[in-house]
């Protein structure tokens, strides 16, 4: 029976969950719970996976603490494609820790790689790349290194450097055709795409045009003054002035940014800043006062010069003005980015990702349901949120390699 259970674990590992199916189905022992499980989890059913795999590590006995560890991280991948991010990472990094001291060096590896994700996922990439570090360069399994290239270019399109980017997806899509799986491979090309999709808009001078990543990147070292929309600053090559914490600040600085080299009008800034529908003298006179502010803030870059209708920005030591804006601008942009990726994502995994209360979260979700620009399936805490599904969309799961080594 031994022979089974091989030859599933090795159909597993060939991204075959039906061939693993067909060995194991009728089996109940603890190394057969767990194998059901991997294949479940790669067929989609996310839930009879866990409960397979929870099953497993309860199965297996007290002096088979790898293949429970094993049970551990794999049910761990399952939550972070369900985006669990709040499942417990203390008991994966004991998990990844049991491993390490019986030398599955492999699955230990993957652990730290389902943590770097994670960490990925909440915008801590300095914290990933640090546990990547933890994990050396020692050689991996195919499938395993396409999983680590994937995070190093995650890293990387989130420090906006591309040409590092492509080159981890290059060893990534490598490692992808020796392994021989497609899911893998879908991957990669999933995660190339988004070097090739515009992911900002450039506004300059009453135009505006798409830019991808690369193009983002080469504006930073531009001698440009750039307002930045997703950071809420004003720069100009390592000059930096954050308007994080001054909205209305960085509003009028983006009616000005935008209209430069024209002025804008006291009325176009203060419906614009204020959203006030009525200008009257009161509006007028808190203009007067903002705008002090705003050129105390900006006197590093720029000075903010009155002019006959309104205000003018005057850039100090260039002669160009961009704004750098997100590709979609409404009320809940933040939201719907993270849903883009095509997963199923909970309201608190949204929150703790977004730094912001579960509440506030679920009120924007219920905005943008009644729009039919996301949708949702299952019931309290099994409820994920996702955009609809674009036809032949690849999935993000990845379960590389089998849970049992032999």
């Amino acid at each position: 029976m031994e022979s089974l259970i091989t030859a599933a674990a090795r159909a597993l590992e060939a991204g075959d969950p039906l061939g693993a199916l067909n060995r194991v189905a009728l089996r109940n022992d603890a190394p057969s719970l767990a194998l059901r499980g991997i294949a479940m989890a790669q067929l989609g059913d996310l839930a009879k996976a866990k409960t397979l795999l929870r099953s497993a590590a309860r199965a297996f006995g007290p002096r088979e603490a790898v293949a429970r560890a094993r049970c551990v991280v794999a049910e761990a991948e399952i939550a972070l494609v369900s985006r669990d991010l709040n499942w417990p990472v203390k008991t994966l990094a004991a998990a990844r820790a049991a491993l390490e001291r019986h030398g599955d060096l492999a699955n230990a590896a993957h652990a730290g790689h389902i943590e770097a994700r994670r960490l990925l996922l909440v915008g801590r990439p300095d914290d990933a790349e640090r546990t990547l570090a933890e994990l050396g360069a020692s050689p991996l399994p195919p499938a395993s290194q396409v999983v680590r290239e994937l995070v190093v270019a995650g890293i990387a399109i989130r420090r906006l450097k591309t040409k590092d980017a492509r080159a981890a997806l290059d060893l990534a899509a490598t490692a992808a055709r020796q392994a021989k799986i497609p899911a893998l491979l879908a991957e990669v090309d999933s995660a190339r795409l988004i070097l090739d999709t515009p992911a900002a808009r450039l506004i300059a001078r009453g135009s505006e045009h798409p830019l991808l990543l690369g193009e983002i990147e080469r504006l930073a070292t531009s001698t440009a003054l750039v307002l930045d929309t997703f950071h809420h600053v004003v720069r100009r090559q390592g000059v930096v002035v954050s308007l994080g914490t001054r909205p209305v600040l960085f509003a009028l600085a983006r009616l000005l940014a935008q209209a430069w080299p024209a002025d804008v009008s006291r009325e176009a800034l203060i419906s614009g800043a204020f959203q006030a529908r009525h200008v009257d003298e009161s509006h007028r006179a808190r203009l007067r006062v903002e705008i002090g502010r705003l050129r105390t803030k900006l006197k590093p870059l720029a000075d903010v010069s009155a002019t006959k209708q309104g205000f003018v920005l005057s850039p100090r030591k260039t002669r160009d003005v961009l704004v750098l804006a997100r590709p979609v601008e409404e009320k809940h942009a933040s939201v719907l980015a993270f849903l883009s990726d095509g997963e199923p994502w909970s309201s608190s995994a949204l929150a703790l990702a977004l730094g912001t209360s579960p509440r506030t979260v679920q009120r924007a979700l219920e905005e943008l349901a009644r729009s039919n620009k996301v949708q949702s399936f299952g019931h309290g805490r099994a409820r994920r949120w996702m955009t609809p599904p674009v036809p032949g969309f690849p999935t993000g799961l990845l379960l590389p390699g089998p849970l049992l080594k032999t």
